[in-house]
């Protein structure tokens, strides 16, 4: 059945795409072959005219056209999908035919994207990530916007029934918990530039630039003085930042745009962007750890963004991020109201690592700040090109400053049900997991922490950041808060299990005495 009317079931019946995804596909696929035509075609087809004449090539450029449009056909009659109570299967293949089977339980988060172009044309990419997937495990290119829409509601619901076998409820009441405002999404514009790579650029424009302004003679290019040569490199640097920053802009501006989220009982939902439209689910059930982001800017003035992290999975859309925004900016007030509406940390009282750690910190930046210096002085004698090599050296007094921030930004917080990590100056994170979402509990030295007998703690979960070695860690603690630390959240980990199996088993028992109630006569 063809992607019709939206009152049919969805369920224990195939469906194709849409039939606009056939003409859609052909454009898109089209738009490649002319772009490569510009660069590769126009002189290909010269050497095959030369070598076949021109009637041979005409007829070999209109059968590859008719060969990409027969693609197209075939494709969509060749692709079908199924939704059952248990699983999404799939049906696909124009030479080799691929039958695929997704059980519903897998499947953590179902994402619907539109670009400008299919609004208009009233279709939509659905994509259904899964726990373990490197992308998604499945897309839909493309169906209906209100079947796509009715897709993602039954499919979340279905897959909802099989975490605890009872079903669910047909209907789920939302309620918005956040929308993002105007201002919000200004301050978004503005803080979301990366200071790390700013005060790179200023640091390597600075010194490269005035090279650079000797090189090319910086008097007949302004039109100046030449003592505008000096002022070359923090010039330059200063507008490319603004440039920067107006970019970074009306990037985050387009892709927030709208954002709003709403909360049920078993889920979170999302719709955000501008010119590319996205919408999404996050269960609530699959919640392995949650992430409170601030940069040096949006701490400032008192901002923050909260992500949500599912297990495994890719993240975001199309395997853009390896978590879910649930809020992109906000006042950090209201980010951690709605992150303990989630996982209830409570107030938390965090531990820095010892004072002691900050000699590694400063020994560290005071290393790089050398080590920057002694390439500059080799560049400037193997190019022979003059400029201010030793300027890194004023970076020194500026270390101790460094190390202490640096210092002052790390700690861990262990409380009755979570354990907080906290990390990060100019990109603070704040992790928060569950102990019953724990994985694995590792502690390690490094060389340079063990001159200082200092370790790291890791706490591993099954989320999607562990792909990528962004655990939640207490970094740079003392050799015994390592292991004591190690034993408590490990402890911690199987009491949280204990209380939920018992959970569990009260409530299973809960549902057969109501289910076992007899009737007057004594028939069950």
């Amino acid at each position: 059945m063809t992607d019709g009317g939206s009152e049919e079931p969805l369920t224990g019946r195939a469906f194709r795409l849409h039939p606009l995804s056939v003409p859609y596909r052909i454009v898109e696929n089209g738009i490649g072959l002319v772009v490569v035509a510009l660069f590769v075609g126009i002189p290909a087809f010269g050497a095959i005219r030369g070598f076949l004449g021109v009637g041979l090539a005409v007829a070999l450029a209109a059968g590859i056209a008719i060969t990409v449009v027969a693609y197209g056909v075939a494709y969509y009659r060749r692709f079908e999908y199924e939704l059952t109570t248990d699983t999404f299967d799939i049906r696909s293949g124009v030479f080799a035919r691929r039958e695929r089977e997704i059980p519903l339980r897998r499947i953590q988060n179902v994402d619907i994207s539109q670009n400008v172009v299919q609004r208009v044309l009233g279709i939509a990419e659905l994509r259904l990530e899964t726990a373990g997937a490197s992308g998604s495990e499945a897309q839909l290119q493309f169906v209906g916007e209100e079947r796509a829409n009715r897709l993602q509601a039954e499919i979340s619901r279905l897959s909802r029934a099989g975490d605890d076998g009872e079903p669910a409820e047909e209907t789920e009441r939302f309620e918005t918990v956040f929308e993002i405002t105007d201002r919000e999404l200004g301050v978004l514009a503005l803080v979301s530039a990366d200071a790390q790579l700013i005060s790179i650029l200023f640091v390597v424009g600075s010194v490269f630039m005035p090279a650079l302004g000797a090189i090319v003679d910086a008097e007949w290019f302004f039109g100046f003085d030449a003592g505008l040569t000096g002022l070359l490199g923090p010039l330059a640097t200063l507008v490319g930042i603004v440039l920067l920053g107006l970019v970074y802009g009306v990037i985050n501006a387009t892709l927030y745009y709208g954002f709003t989220l709403r909360r049920g009982d078993e889920e979170l939902r999302y719709e955000r962007g501008l010119l590319q439209r996205y919408s999404g689910t996050i269960p609530l059930s699959k919640v392995q750890s949650l992430t409170i982001e601030e940069n040096v800017l949006a701490r400032a003035l008192g901002y923050a963004s909260l992500e949500i992290e599912t297990a495994g999975g890719s993240g975001g859309e199309g395997g853009e991020n390896t978590s879910q925004s649930a809020v992109p900016i906000a006042e950090r007030s209201r980010v951690l109201e709605l992150a303990n509406s989630i996982e209830p940390a409570g107030e938390m009282t965090f531990e820095r690592p010892p004072k002691r750690a900050r000699e590694r910190y400063a020994a560290r930046y005071a290393g790089v700040v050398l080590l920057l210096t002694g390439l500059l002085y080799g560049v400037q004698t193997v190019l022979d090109v003059s400029f201010y090599w030793w300027a890194p050296l004023a970076a020194l007094v500026l270390v101790p400053v460094a190390a202490h921030l640096k210092w002052k930004a790390r700690g861990y917080y262990v409380g009755d049900d979570h354990v907080v990590t906290r990390n990060g100056f100019w990109v603070r994170q704040l992790k928060v997991v569950p102990y019953y979402r724990v994985q694995t509990v590792l502690s390690t030295e490094t060389v340079f922490q063990r001159r200082r007998r200092l370790g790291t703690v890791t706490i591993d979960t099954a989320g999607s950041r562990s792909l990528v070695g962004n655990d939640a860690a207490a970094v740079d603690v003392s050799r015994e808060t390592v292991e004591r630390l190690r034993e408590q959240v490990a402890g911690a980990l199987y009491d949280s299990l204990r209380r939920r199996r018992r959970a569990a088993e009260g409530r299973g028992a809960s549902t057969a005495t109501s289910s076992g109630t007899t009737t007057p006569d004594g028939n069950g």
